[in-house]
């Protein structure tokens, strides 16, 4: 399948003044991008700091772009020379937005190996399926949630955990306050049972071998096309799988993701506020990766909710740039803090993970007088797909054109090109896209078409070459850009015994753009009744907070094909008829 879209994206760059084809990678893997930038920027950004870390009250902890790079040659030679890790080999990193979050996860590239991202909120079933999944060795945690350890390590193969605080880096007497916030006020730090390592003491015993072992032996040999990223995704088929990015995939993106930027980056001078987390695709590269390689300061929120959580870090750093979801978006303009005094340093916003409302878009730009402008991404993509450039008339609705480089076509279901102005499934293709999942070659295969990647999003594209969704992934759901599988819940759900069937779907939800909802039969062999509030405890114990079903809702039988499968899409029809009154 040798296919050469027309690109009537191109004549839209020319009106914004975005170039049709990337520049030549400036390096040869992230650890050189990492080392590099860190010491470029060191001697000529104007920012104060590489990271910073902010909780609610104000108090925080920074790094300099000298101590990120020392501190990660650090612990590269703590996972090589002490841990006894080999190049490839994977580290789970599983941390909140911190300090420790880039020490750790550049130290991972630095070593050779091979980063696998893990969401904090994770359940000792969810850690224990990725990690043995990815054949983790090391994991670096955050230890409010150690209690976890015990169960997950009896069945994993990780053989070293490396401890981190939320106030790692902090200095002295802030760091000892929050500590002492979280020990004894919100009591939130549990006895650690399991064997470890703290993230300072690793540090350490990784720089004492730096001087027989540079770091940089680690990572001379590790070539662009090697694996950089295990991302866990649902992908379009629902089964958690690793997304394999190369190094080459993720330095692409960065620079198509400045490419569609950079009329509104000053190098060395950017601020970014960072509230998604780091262990999410989109922040990962757009905000840790991309604003280290312009020389920016990223200001890391560990906890954006309440909202309310970003208002010092807001009042306290010349913040020029945001990137969050729609959800994150709408909250702070229902903020009074947030409307009284909107950030007057305020460049662009970037939104992704999930539509951004056009009244949320418009509202924006009347307050902060700057541009909001929603990208399209996939995990798969390293993510960015397209993006709406920041100058000229906003399109509200547009997913944007695509990011230099990248080709897009929509697809039929006979996989032949559709019309112009037809609805059709985006397949993209170019240096971003992934090699396969990992250790999936049949679910790749269900995606992947001679280097085409079919996102299982329908869209259509008009003259200029913007697109325009019209049906997402019919059954993922988005939870404040997070996204859900059902089969996922729906497994969870099957396993309580008086549960005869179990469907899931999304549902509208002013909060959190769509909540879960649970259609539940009873088991007629079983005594125990099923009730709502059952199902919702028996899932909080096996699946973070955000996959947990809002409702659960009792039915004598689900919709069902002539061959027995449950049909999803008459349960949504009928939420959305409940919606219109019908």
């Amino acid at each position: 399948m040798t296919v050469s879209p027309d690109r009537p994206w191109h004549a839209s760059y020319r009106q914004v003044g975005i170039a049709p084809e990337l520049d030549a990678l400036p390096h040869r893997n992230l650890a050189e991008l990492a080392h590099e930038s860190c010491k470029r920027w060191q001697a000529e950004s104007q920012v104060k700091a590489a990271f910073s870390c902010v909780v609610p009250n104000g108090m925080n902890g920074r790094l300099s772009f000298a101590q990120v790079d020392e501190l990660s040659d650090a612990f590269a030679g703590y996972l090589r020379a002490v841990a006894g890790l080999k190049a490839g080999d994977r580290v789970a990193v599983q941390l909140p937005n911190s300090l420790g979050y880039p020490v750790a996860a550049l130290g991972v590239f630095k070593a050779g190996c091979v980063l696998v991202n893990t969401n904090p909120l994770y359940t000792e079933t969810e850690m224990i399926h990725q990690f043995n999944n990815a054949g983790a060795q090391v994991l670096v945690m955050v230890d409010m949630f150690a209690d976890k350890l015990p169960a997950v390590l009896a069945k994993t193969g990780i053989r070293q955990v490396v401890l981190a605080s939320v106030s790692e880096f902090f200095p002295a007497i802030p760091g000892a306050i929050v500590r002492g916030v979280q020990r004894y006020w919100n009591r939130v730090l549990p006895p650690v049972t399991a064997p470890h390592i703290r993230l300072k003491d690793a540090l350490a015993q990784g720089c004492a071998t730096l001087a027989q072992t540079p770091a940089r032996t680690y990572w001379e040999g590790v070539d662009r096309h090697d694996l950089a990223l295990l991302q866990y995704t649902g992908g379009t088929t629902g089964v958690s799988k690793g997304a394999m990015l190369t190094h080459d995939n993720l330095l692409n993106n960065v620079q198509q993701t400045r490419a569609m930027g950079q009329s509104h980056m000053a190098l060395g001078q950017e601020c970014v506020l960072t509230a998604l987390p780091l262990y999410h695709i989109f922040a990962f590269t757009a905000n840790l990766l991309g604003f280290l390689a312009i020389g920016g300061h990223n200001v890391l929120i560990p906890n954006p909710r309440p909202v309310q959580s970003l208002q010092r870090a807001m009042e306290n750093f010349p913040v020029t740039w945001m990137t969050g979801v729609n959800t994150l978006f709408n909250g702070l303009l229902n903020e009074e803090w947030f409307v009284a005094y909107p950030p007057k340093t305020l460049k662009a916003s970037i939104s992704g993970g999930t539509a951004l409302h056009t009244a949320v878009a418009q509202r924006w730009r009347e307050l902060t007088k700057t541009p909001i402008a929603e990208g399209y991404g996939l995990t798969e993509t390293a993510p960015v797909v397209s993006f709406n450039p920041l100058t000229g008339t906003p399109r509200d609705g547009s997913i944007g054109i695509p990011a230099p480089g990248t080709d897009v076509r929509l697809v039929g279901d006979d996989r032949q090109d559709v019309a112009p102005g037809t609805p059709g499934e985006i397949w993209v293709r170019g240096p971003q896209v992934m090699q396969g999942y990992w250790n999936a070659d049949e679910e790749t295969a269900q995606v992947m078409h001679e280097g085409w990647f079919a996102t299982g999003d329908v869209a259509v594209m008009d003259e200029g070459g913007f697109l325009r969704i019209v049906d997402r992934k019919k059954d993922m759901i988005l939870v404040s850009g997070f996204n859900v599988y059902p089969n996922e819940v729906e497994d969870v759900i099957a396993d309580m015994d008086h549960v005869l069937e179990v469907a899931v779907i999304g549902v509208p939800d002013a909060k959190s753009g769509e909540a879960v909802r649970a259609y539940v039969v009873q088991n007629p062999d079983h005594v125990k009744e099923v009730m709502p509030a059952d199902v919702i405890a028996h899932c909080k114990q096996h699946l973070a907070a955000y996959k947990v079903p809002k409702l659960v809702v009792v039915r004598d039988e689900l919709p069902k094909s002539p061959i027995g499968k449950v049909l999803r899409k008459d349960l949504r029809k009928a939420v959305a008829d409940e919606l219109n009154g019908r």
